[in-house]
């Protein structure tokens, strides 16, 4: 299989965590000689043949999407086959989606930006917009996220307006999905899989934080990940 990742969403070159997700890739790809292709890949684009040239797929920021039925598809197929796949900002909200519909059974599960007056929005709007703040979190200790980390908290960037809504916690607790980081107020911001190699999503956009000298231990476990798959 070749090695490379598809990056699902709507390329805008001048949109700052698109700019730092081509950037998070290039530090990793140059501290651990992980040669990998990286393909933007419109939403409306994804198609059956996405996972034959791909070893895994990083569902980007800038939601909405221009189709978010193939997007589910694509973060379905992850899972159920076990893909890499990391979602950040919006990548993290449409897993939430996914994982809604398809293991919880809630067929109906959906995100306010396309619908602000669906009954059953497991994504909502923020009471208060997170969009450039820097959060503590706290992680799960043993979780995937915490080894990743090497550590049970960090400070990371938002650009978000839309996150779960609080009303659904107690229903996504109780599947195989992990909530593995939260905020300060103890509102989630990091879920994983612990039957996966790597399927994690968070709410903050850990690229914008990657350096060349310190890239991202996210984008970097992830794309160990990918690498590992694509073997």
């Amino acid at each position: 299989m070749t090695k490379a990742i598809a990056i699902l969403g709507e390329y805008t070159p001048t949109f700052t965590p698109h700019i730092a997700t081509n950037e998070a890739i290039k530090h990793v790809q140059k501290s651990f000689d992980i040669t990998l292709i990286a393909d933007w890949i419109t939403t409306e684009e994804i198609d059956s043949k996405l996972f034959d040239q791909h070893a895994g797929i990083w569902v980007a920021p800038g939601s909405p999407y221009k189709n978010m039925e193939k997007t589910l598809w694509a973060i379905r197929y992850a899972r159920e086959n076990k893909i890499p796949c990391f979602g950040t900002c919006g990548g993290f909200q449409h897993m939430i989606i996914e994982y809604a519909r398809n293991v919880l059974g809630y067929h109906d599960a959906q995100h306010a930006e396309y619908d602000p007056y669906f009954s059953s929005l497991f994504i909502a709007q923020l009471d208060c917009s997170l969009a450039g703040r820097e959060l503590q979190l706290n992680f799960v200790s043993g979780s995937q996220v915490a080894k990743i980390y090497n550590s049970c908290s960090a400070t990371e960037q938002y650009y978000c307006n839309f996150g779960i809504n609080p009303n659904y916690y107690a229903v996504l607790r109780q599947g195989p999905l992990v909530i593995s980081g939260c905020d300060a107020e103890g509102e989630i911001r990091v879920i994983e899989h612990p039957e996966h190699p790597f399927f994690i999503g968070t709410l903050f956009v850990p690229q914008t934080r990657s350096t060349p000298e310190t890239p991202h231990p996210l984008v970097s476990a992830f794309l160990q990940a990918v690498a590992t798959h694509a073997r």
